[in-house]
């Protein structure tokens, strides 16, 4: 039998940090760490709580006694109840104090590096609307509020067009205005739900599987492009080309209106077949005059101004002379080789995905950039001694992989080539930690800079450069 999950109460509990996953940190009276999902660091609260763990707590501010000073009126009407944005309570300045508190403590804990000092973190300009791409899921089943649960009115209207509720696969918060990503994506979503109810077009049932509707995506770029798609569950030719007539019409100012049939059980779109109904099937996104299409498939920084700051970051790190080669692994779309080419003599990216690569290509070729050169395959194993012995040895290399940080062997790869540089882009400054403490008997981190991709939550990036003991 399972043990019963008791809920403990505790009084006057002093909120005393932040920590991982946006969680903020008080203590037990037995010494415990309770992690809090709705308090403030300098919040002195009752917490009532929700898992009991060996060595912690989880739970719940259920009472403030003191309220922090450190706090903000959140702008967005559904937070606290919507799963991102999780610190549009905790004023900015603070919210870049605890990030690059994060990743100090990671590279010094995890990695237990020796590090110069750490320079102060680079803050978004822009603090909301600030994101160029947005998923969208439709249901038939959104989340009630409490109101209208404790109403016990019977409500008619189930549809919803918004974001899942945090741990509930089934479940959609109906979003009246998202702050994330600037307009027209506000109105091109309400539109899209308004005109759906009025002409009788099914919102996606997770459970039964069935409904028109599944998801929307709106991409943006800096220079005004719009990408729209439209994911279908059920292929209804006449009620699909009424809606994207309609959204043509409505919005004439959309690039790229896309739509995707897609009923198998889940909704990501990258094995399945994207089709243009109307305008471009990509976007273009320009940054310091080099131009990058971006298709529904393409990975790009969600971030297009501060992915600019992020990359010069990485290229002053670099700081390369012209005569150097260049490795740029993870490359994606290839943005970071192309906006380093120009300073190299040669650069050589590698990506897993082959849509990416076929981009990089593509974008290199439109930015007339003829010193770069595209690679696919996996990391782990296209990164190896005849690789290198056929493209060169590299001088520097950058490196920006996924969440989950480089492979044990790509790192073994970086010992035997030793560069005199490496730049390692992370999003995830523990998984770099760890990379880091594999290297560091021949490599000591000479700079370390953090930069702010996403206000308002707990998500931090950031540049080491390490150099070659002597």
């Amino acid at each position: 039998m399972r043990k019963k999950n008791r809920r403990q109460t505790f009084e006057q509990v002093e909120v005393i940090d932040a920590g991982a996953k946006g969680k903020s940190v008080g203590k037990a009276p037995d010494g415990r760490v309770i992690f809090l999902s709705n308090a403030v660091p300098g919040d002195v609260v009752d917490v009532m709580t929700t898992k009991k763990r060996k060595a912690y707590f989880e739970g719940v501010a259920t009472h403030f006694h003191t309220l922090s000073p450190k706090r903000t009126t959140p702008q967005c009407e559904h937070f606290g109840v919507c799963g991102g944005c999780k610190w549009q309570h905790m004023a900015y300045e603070h919210q870049l104090h605890f990030k690059q508190k994060e990743v100090e403590n990671n590279l010094k804990r995890i990695g237990n590096l020796e590090l110069p000092e750490i320079t102060p973190i680079l803050g978004s300009k822009e603090h909301y609307f600030y994101r160029n791409k947005m998923e969208f899921s439709f249901s038939n089943s959104r989340w009630l509020t409490q109101e209208e649960i404790n109403s016990k009115i019977d409500i008619e209207d189930r549809n919803a067009l918004g974001f899942h509720i945090p741990g509930m696969w089934d479940k959609i918060l109906d979003i009246k205005k998202c702050h994330l990503q600037q307009d027209p994506s506000n109105a091109i979503r309400l539109e899209t739900k308004n005109f759906a109810n009025k002409n009788g077009l099914s919102f996606f049932d997770p459970r039964k599987q069935e409904g028109l509707l599944r998801t929307l995506m709106i991409r943006t770029t800096s220079i005004g492009e719009i990408m729209v798609l439209i994911q279908f569950y059920e292929d209804n030719l006449e009620q699909r080309e009424r809606l994207l007539n309609h959204l043509q019409e409505v919005f004439p100012e959309i690039t790229a209106l896309l739509y995707v049939i897609n009923s198998k059980q889940n909704d990501t779109i990258y094995d399945q077949e994207v089709v243009c109904f109307s305008g471009r099937d990509h976007i273009v996104e320009e940054m310091e005059g080099l131009q990058f299409k971006i298709n529904a498939k393409s990975f790009y920084q969600t971030n297009s101004e501060q992915a600019y700051e992020l990359y010069k970051v990485a290229r002053d790190f670099a700081n390369l002379s012209g005569n150097e080669v260049v490795y740029d692994l993870y490359t994606g779309t290839g943005t970071i080789a192309q906006f380093v080419a120009k300073k190299a003599k040669k650069v050589i990216g590698v990506e897993s995905v082959p849509e990416a690569i076929e981009d990089a290509i593509a974008n290199a070729a439109h930015n007339n950039i003829s010193n770069v050169e595209f690679f696919v395959g996996d990391m782990k194993n296209v990164f190896n001694t005849s690789f290198i012995a056929l493209h060169g040895k590299p001088d520097v290399i950058i490196t920006d992989p996924p969440r989950d940080g480089m492979h044990k062997a790509v790192v073994e790869q970086l010992l035997q080539v030793a560069p005199a540089k490496i730049v390692y882009v992370s999003c995830n400054s523990a998984t770099q930690a760890r990379d880091l403490a594999l290297m560091k008997e021949v490599y000591r981190v000479s700079k370390v800079q953090p930069v702010d991709m996403f206000p308002q939550t707990h998500h931090v990036e950031n540049v080491v450069l390490l150099e070659k003991r002597v």
